[in-house]
């Protein structure tokens, strides 16, 4: 099938693989042109709600991660990205299967860790609290934090063993390769915790699945050179790292009119190319697909075409997450997948922090069984308390930065259309669990586990 455009500059030196059929082109998430999530009647003022004020049916809980809210083993908050606690100097370190930022203090063994709270004395095999190696790009511009389990064969971290090409940290023509690949990392280990803690496959495609797997490729234009573009093709993720300069970041934006283009939201979008490959090709989901997104065996090179030509239909805003959702069934996939992730990570750190928006009194008007895929669906209640959730608090954050004189948190519409592809898509996710996709991806041949570009 067509594929999403990538890289389709020529690589050079150790930067260069073998021949990529067309790839899929770059989707950033959301081109829409309005302001609010879902356009509403004027609002009344926020209410605080006072202590055992009734605010109707209590919900059923949500369907939570693991939280973004840690501590360090001396009670100071430490965050996501800190490798050492700030105010005791205490090591800390990412388990990424428990979903968990750890104080750490050396283990038994040189070169090892464990958990603060660990029993001092050794313990029986097999027993007491697990042991780690640090990830070695702790020491490397990515910073990484994450933590290895004492048994696994690999080298790398669950994150860093994704990387197929990584830049070239010493080419003197782009001295601040490093720095941007830092900024690249950091938005990674946040998409695959994420994807880890939802219980979707996550798996090497260099070392641990050459079939099926997920690699990426970071790499940067040569000064005079092809145009390096962000993409996925089969299991590659391709991203250009001047995405994580910002000032170039934010000229693009405005001049693609887009509301909103983060690293994270490029992630996100793209290995909702990847997932779709994964757990929808070839599977029964197929037929729902089909019926909410479209035939994505339509001509996508000339969907593209058409959509630079003549630019999205009118009606987009009432069928489409975004504009650039109207291109093509994939990219439409893609940006509700994207959007899924940014629902399901969001509500989950905001909740661990103790910002819940049930303790105000937002009036909207709720989304019901109505504008589900399908609507009597046994999790029928369970998506709705997230997405009305998400709702209200994408309305509050708004506000808030809107205080600040800031764009909006979340500048987008959800319309029926929308939420119905936004269930299906939690659908397909909760069922995947652990499980593996029925869809099947041809093998590349082998790849080193990791290179450094030469552009």
């Amino acid at each position: 099938m067509p594929k999403c455009r990538a890289c389709q500059s020529a690589p050079t030196g150790r930067q260069a693989r073998a021949p990529l059929p067309s790839l899929r082109a770059r989707g950033t998430l959301g081109i829409s042109r309005l302001g609010a999530l879902r356009r509403p009647t004027p609002q009344p003022p926020v209410k605080p709600l006072l202590p055992n004020t009734p605010s109707g049916p209590a919900a059923p809980p949500l369907p939570l991660l693991a939280g973004r809210n840690y501590h360090c083993q001396c009670g100071q908050p430490v965050f996501f990205r800190n490798s050492t606690c700030l105010a005791c100097g205490t090591p800390l370190g990412y388990d990424c299967a428990r979903g968990l930022l750890l104080a750490l203090k050396p283990g038994p063994q040189p070169g090892t860790w464990q958990e603060w709270a660990a029993p001092a004395e050794p313990v029986e095999a097999g027993e007491g609290a697990p042991l780690y190696k640090r990830c070695p790009h702790l020491s490397s511009p990515a910073r990484c934090n994450w933590l290895i389990a004492l048994d696994d064969p690999q080298g790398m971290c669950r994150a860093c063993r994704l990387n197929r090409t990584i830049p070239d940290l010493n080419n003197p023509e782009q001295p601040d390769n490093g720095e941007l690949w830092g900024r690249v990392e950091l938005a990674k280990r946040r998409l695959v915790s994420a994807l880890i803690l939802l219980k979707l496959p996550v798996a090497s495609r260099t070392s641990e699945d050459p079939q099926r797997g997920l690699m990426f490729d970071f790499l940067r234009s040569p000064t005079y050179g092809p145009h390096v573009l962000t993409g996925h093709d089969t299991g590659l993720i391709t991203l250009d790292i001047e995405e994580a300069d910002d000032a170039k970041r934010e000229a693009v934006r405005q001049s693609l009119r887009e509301p909103y283009r983060t690293l994270l939201g490029h992630f996100r979008h793209e290995v909702g190319h990847y997932y779709w490959d994964r757990l929808v090709a070839g599977t029964p989901w197929l037929e729902g697909f089909h019926a909410l997104f479209g035939d994505e065996s339509v001509d996508y090179a000339a969907s593209l075409q058409r959509n630079y030509q003549q630019g999205p239909p009118a009606d987009w805003p009432q069928h489409f997450v975004s504009a650039y959702a109207s291109t093509h069934p994939w990219e439409d996939w893609a940006e509700c997948w994207a959007h899924y992730l940014h629902m399901r990570d969001a509500i989950d750190t905001a909740l661990s922090f103790g910002l819940s928006v049930d303790r105000f009194n937002l009036e909207f008007m709720p989304f019901t069984q109505d504008a589900l895929f399908p609507p009597g669906h046994p999790d029928a209640q369970e998506f709705l308390a997230l997405l009305n959730h998400w709702t209200r608090l994408t309305t509050l954050l708004n506000e808030m930065s809107r205080s600040m004189g800031q764009p909006d948190f979340y500048p987008f519409v959800l319309q029926p259309d929308v939420v119905r592809k936004l269930h299906f898509i939690h659908r397909v996710v909760t069922s995947a669990g652990c499980t593996q996709g029925a869809g099947q991806l041809p093998p590349l041949p082998p790849l080193p586990a990791q290179t450094q570009s030469q552009s």
